[in-house]
């Protein structure tokens, strides 16, 4: 499976932070941003990554991550020239999935789903179509919500309804088999002129291929996408780390956990790292934990 990171757009909800630092950039608590979606895919196993962005970012990103080899993965970067729609990403990608199943992730949602990773990788791979993430939220008529039966199966989507059918929006994690590309490729533009990834859920719905997952209790979902939630996030991740001592997307850890990288390069990544630094540390505990 391929995944895509789209973290594209001017950042114009966050300036006049976007005017100086780059979207991707910008920390969440102690990590950027970008880690915490490239994280995500590293834990569901997905270690070829296109990083799709705006073309201001796009020599930064390349600068910091490079091809991805140090971590064990696949990097490559492409540039999204003007907002078209997060559907857009599957025609910007449509060389790189070549006839792969691919999972999307926006780029400044934040999820943390601690041992249920596990059992969503199982729904996912049972199911014959499309598979999105439901999450309960207490406003929403400002996402795009789906209807469940009695058995949760769903029955409709809708986008930001002014009486919303349920409480659960879909939120940024999409799961998808290949023919994705192809009904990319039959939509037209929203009234706003873009590419609604929701119509494409309809598609697959209307196929009765569309799996929604409800995420759990103890599941936590985060759009850092302007600056009350940027800080919102970081609270939560600088909470969470402290109480539990464990780091919420640390790429170097899940790299070395999942066998991405070996010993030689996880004390690599180290000594790459600043002397004196807690999270160079942390890294060190992590590798006396689990080096083979």
């Amino acid at each position: 499976m391929k995944g895509i990171i789209l973290i594209a757009g001017a950042g114009t909800r966050l300036y006049p932070l976007t005017k100086m630092v780059n979207k991707p950039l910008l920390p969440v608590y102690d990590k950027p941003m970008l880690y915490y979606p490239l994280s995500t895919l590293m834990l569901f196993g997905i270690r070829d990554i296109l990083v799709i962005c705006a073309p201001k970012d796009l020599e930064n990103l390349k600068k910091v991550f490079g091809d991805g080899s140090e971590l064990g993965l696949n990097m490559s970067f492409a540039v999204q020239e003007k907002p078209r729609g997060i559907a857009d990403a599957f025609l910007i990608g449509e060389d790189f999935i070549a006839g792969d199943e691919v999972c999307l992730i926006l780029g400044d949602n934040i999820f943390y789903m601690g041992d249920n990773i596990e059992p969503f990788r199982k729904e996912i791979a049972a199911n014959e179509g499309a598979t999105v993430f439901g999450f309960r939220v207490c406003d929403p008529e400002r996402f795009g919500v789906v209807e469940f039966d009695e058995n949760f199966k769903a029955l409709s989507l809708e986008e930001k309804p002014k009486q919303p059918k349920s409480n659960y929006a879909v939120v940024g994690l999409y799961f998808y088999k290949p023919d994705v590309v192809e009904k990319a490729k039959r939509l037209t533009p929203s009234a706003r002129g873009e590419l609604e990834i929701t119509d494409i859920n309809k598609m697959y719905l209307e196929e009765k291929k569309l799996n929604v997952v409800v995420m759990r209790r103890g599941n936590a979902w985060l759009d850092a996408g302007t600056p009350e939630t940027l800080s919102e996030a970081s609270q939560f991740v600088e909470i969470v780390e402290k109480r539990q001592g464990l780091k919420i997307s640390c790429i170097e850890e899940i790299a070395f956990r999942r066998g991405f990288i070996d010993n030689r390069q996880m004390e690599k990544l180290i000594e790459q790292s600043p002397k004196g630094t807690e999270y160079r540390a942390y890294l060190q505990r992590v590798y006396e934990e689990y080096k083979s």
